[in-house]
């Protein structure tokens, strides 16, 4: 995985498979309530839906097949099943977490209804060769991975989670200070977006280093050094810092 000597591991963070976390304690321990749409309930979707839920937020939750396969996850969490078009009603937060190349085939209006000054995390990674087949406006126009993803929801996003095994989410969090905590890097164009999500990520028991704006974001792409870096802030403002604006040979379509 990401670090020195590295190497292109195909299991990517983001669709690692879910394990058992610790107990939860409610979000009024630390801070009130927020209401939360996350779109898409794949690992990470169906992993920060579980600890959300527990943490005392107002999940809904929607996946491309619709609300009603999403009832073992919504008995199990609390979270409410919704379709993708009513995730984001009177969220302050939406997580947007679906594979790249399904980023276009949104519903049209998909933040219709959400609360104001609402931040939009987005954990989306570009695998062209696996799963997306090749975005020309990334590749042969510079975009980061996040660039693209606003141009296409029409909304600012803040780049987060996109390498984070989504087994982490579960089993490792950690207490503010602990020196086994993790750090994730976060990136975003919107001081006040950027902020809230990182306070969220601190809620969720994880450290956060700001890895720039989302111009700024190829540092986090696949095969960056910080990419799957299991590690603090120092480890993870250097493998920020050490990044090449190149896009690797195994991520190009």
């Amino acid at each position: 995985m990401a670090g020195a000597p590295r190497r292109v591991d195909r299991t990517y963070p983001e669709e690692a498979g879910p394990g058992r976390g610790p107990s939860e304690r409610s979000a009024g321990a630390e801070g009130s309530s927020m209401k939360i749409g996350i779109i898409g309930a794949g690992n990470i979707g169906g992993n920060l839906t579980r600890r959300l839920t527990a943490l005392g937020h107002e999940v809904s939750v929607a996946n491309s097949r619709g609300p009603e396969t999403l009832g073992a996850l919504a008995a199990e969490t609390g979270a409410t099943p919704v379709a993708a078009s009513e995730a984001a009603r009177g969220a302050e937060v939406v997580v947007v977490t679906v594979p790249l190349k399904n980023v276009p085939d949104l519903p049209s209006g998909l933040f219709d209804g959400a609360a104001d000054g609402f931040a939009v995390i987005d954990t989306g990674n570009y695998y062209p060769r696996e799963r997306d087949g090749r975005i020309a406006a990334i590749e042969d126009e510079g975009l980061t991975e996040s660039r693209w993803t606003e141009r296409q929801i029409g909304h600012p996003v803040v780049k987060a989670f996109n390498g984070t095994y989504a087994e982490d989410i579960l089993e490792r969090p950690r207490p503010a200070g602990d020196p086994e905590r993790l750090a994730l890097p976060v990136a975003g164009d919107d001081a006040a977006a950027k902020e809230r999500v990182r306070r969220l990520i601190d809620e969720l028991g994880f450290d956060t280093v700001d890895a720039g704006g989302i111009d700024d974001s190829w540092r986090q792409q696949p095969d960056t050094p910080v990419y799957g870096l299991r590690e603090g802030v120092d480890a993870v403002t250097k493998a920020l810092a050490e990044a090449s604006p190149e896009r690797p040979e195994g991520f190009r379509g």
